[in-house]
């Protein structure tokens, strides 16, 4: 008995590949980016936006972790690094000590601000405006579904709809 690879045809190749160059290429072009014109790189720019939506600017570790994809590890060094830059600081929560809530600070919100102008510049250079308004809806159509298949908790991005836990 032979075994036999698996293979794509030409359709299925064309698009698998332009999606993955899609995902090396484009983080490094918006970290790029972020720190010569913010001095941020691209995941410290996702945590700062993900509290900046957050109520009251405050998420607990772990629910911040979810929400940037992030492991505990790589968040608390990220998170450590932005509270010696003033920009977040570390908030223990209320009746419980193990329970450590990440806050962001006003000269954090205001560094976003200063950054969200280019970054979106950048944004419309390098995706919005080299697609038709029929490709935008193709391709946000064509992507939810992975994103929905790859978390399915829904954990990513806007959470300014739950309170901190604390």
């Amino acid at each position: 008995m032979t075994f036999q690879v698996p293979r794509m045809d030409e359709r299925e190749s064309r698009a698998w590949l332009a999606l993955v160059w899609t995902a090396e290429l484009l983080p490094a072009a918006l970290d790029a980016q972020l720190q010569a014109d913010a001095g941020m790189t691209h995941f410290e720019f996702m945590v700062l936006s993900t509290l900046q939506q957050a109520h009251g600017g405050t998420l607990r570790t772990k629910e911040l972790a979810a929400a940037v994809n992030a492991t505990m590890p790589r968040l608390s060094r990220v998170v450590g690094k932005l509270a010696e830059r003033d920009l977040v600081e570390r908030v223990a929560g209320a009746g419980d000590a193990r329970v450590v809530n990440v806050r962001l600070t006003t000269a954090g919100r205001r560094e976003l601000v200063r950054a969200v102008p280019s970054h979106i510049e950048l944004v419309r250079q390098l995706v919005i405006d080299r697609l038709s308004r029929d490709q935008l809806d193709a391709l946000a159509e064509a992507l939810e579904p992975l994103v929905e298949s790859l978390d399915p908790q829904s954990r990513r991005g806007i959470l300014s709809d739950r309170t901190p836990s604390t």
